[in-house]
């Protein structure tokens, strides 16, 4: 495997070395010198750029680089330059901004997310642009508020009216280090936060115990309300409008590695006999909820007269995140006590998306991953969400989401890194993506 372009791995560094953390601790004005890093690009390669704030939001970095060919098709590239904050630094064994080449992986934080996993898009486009040899328009979109969910570059997505033919979301990974992908299905989520109260406050658990409501009894009663059975599935009302995996889906997944071997080296295991077999379809195909988070009481004998949690629910393709959340609302209020109050303290609903893989652009892009890495890539679906891809697709357009994460990458976590091969196969796609979608001109015609 050859090395990626020594240019495109300076202009990493370079980014890398800007702390534009969005999550706590960042400084505005390291956000906008990382916003403003793209757009010197895209004007250094001939094309128009401009950092947009909408509303209070942290600057997105909106650029053009056009093609010399008529009637060339439009391509929209997204990313995001804000990142995690590093964390105890005394976990990392390099600095996180400064960053370090060991053992054919750059460290540092945004090294895979989103930093590395994106420049190649923009990179290539800048050097076809140079050269005179870009074939499609390529409009360049990169926010600073996708670790924060953000709504700002959903809101320009919303609003914008320039016609796109395709878009690439290089905000995704690879099964293992072998194998190309292209993500056709992403999962919606519902967020709750709740609070159960009992008593206006905490009450002496020997006058009152058995007495009077505890706050933590009544929450954990209305959650097993809600919890998947013993098999890990959610309540069919949970369920409702999932969408199958097509024939073109099941025959990639069947060429990944199996389910039980991706648990395991994740450090989980399966959460029913047989649930390791049906990995894909669950965390691509089907809804889950987990509780992530019960608080309330003291350490101390006391009955608690209020009870705090944290749920999501993850939406298979198909479903309806807003009815998807009145539904788990009324299944949680009917199972609550009278004497109870069940308060809604936030919420927060992401679409899931769904294409199809015979769609021309993902087949155009499928031929061009496999001449770029020269594997056949598989189509796979994410258990995680990407909001601002639904927003595209409810514009009309396909949405090409790739990428070449790892799970070793480590993101969001100390020592990120990214792996030079998977920098080398994100510069060689993102050129074979730009000339394969040219074709969308003639599948216009």
């Amino acid at each position: 495997m050859a090395s990626p372009d020594p240019a495109l791995l300076e202009d990493l560094v370079d980014w890398l070395r800007i702390p534009s953390i969005s999550t706590g601790g960042g400084q505005p004005e390291d956000l906008q010198l990382a916003a403003q890093w793209v757009i010197d690009r895209v004007i250094a390669a001939g094309g128009s750029g401009e950092l947009v704030r909408v509303g209070q939001s942290n600057p997105l970095a909106v650029g053009e680089l056009r093609s010399g060919a008529p009637d060339a098709p439009t391509v929209l590239i997204y990313g995001h330059y804000d990142v995690q904050g590093p964390g105890p630094a005394e976990l990392w064994h390099s600095p996180p901004f400064e960053p370090q080449v060991r053992d054919g992986r750059i460290y540092a934080r945004g090294a895979s997310d989103d930093k590395g996993n994106f420049l190649p898009l923009l990179h290539e486009a800048c050097a076809m642009a140079r050269a005179g040899e870009l074939p499609v328009n390529v409009r360049v979109l990169v926010e600073g508020e996708e670790e924060l969910g953000g709504g700002a570059v959903t809101d320009w997505v919303r609003s914008d009216h320039v016609a796109t033919d395709a878009a690439i979301v290089f905000d995704s990974g690879i099964p293992d280090p072998h194998t190309p992908a292209i993500t056709v299905g992403l999962r919606g989520i519902v967020m709750l936060g709740l609070t159960v109260r009992t008593a206006e406050r905490n009450l002496h658990s020997g006058l009152f115990g058995g007495s009077v409501p505890n706050a933590l009894h009544v929450l954990t009663r209305i959650l097993a309300e809600v919890l998947p059975g013993p098999d890990g599935r959610v309540r069919q009302e949970l369920r409702a409008g999932v969408a199958p995996a097509s024939p073109a889906e099941l025959r990639s997944w069947a060429r990944l590695a199996p389910g039980d071997q991706v648990i395991a080296e994740a450090g989980g295991k399966p959460v029913h006999p047989g649930a390791g077999a049906e990995y894909y379809e669950r965390n691509g195909a089907d809804a889950s909820l987990d509780v992530n988070e019960i608080a309330g009481g003291e350490p101390r004998t006391i009955v608690p007269g209020e009870a705090r949690a944290t749920l999501s629910l993850r939406l298979a393709p198909g479903q309806d995140p807003e009815r998807m959340r009145e539904v788990l609302i009324e299944l949680l209020r009917s199972a609550l006590p009278d004497g109870a109050e069940l308060l809604i303290d936030h919420s927060a609903v992401a679409d899931p998306s769904l294409f199809e893989p015979e769609q021309p652009a993902l087949q155009l892009a499928a031929g061009a991953l496999h001449r770029a890495c020269g594997v056949e890539p598989v189509f796979t679906r994410s258990g995680g969400s990407i909001p601002i891809v639904a927003e595209m697709a409810a514009r009309g357009y396909p949405v090409i989401v790739g990428g070449f994460a790892l799970g070793e990458d480590q993101i969001h976590a100390p020592d990120e890194s990214y792996s030079l091969h998977s920098l080398q196969w994100g510069q060689a796609a993102a050129r074979e993506l730009y000339l394969a979608l040219a074709g969308l001109r003639d599948e216009a015609l």
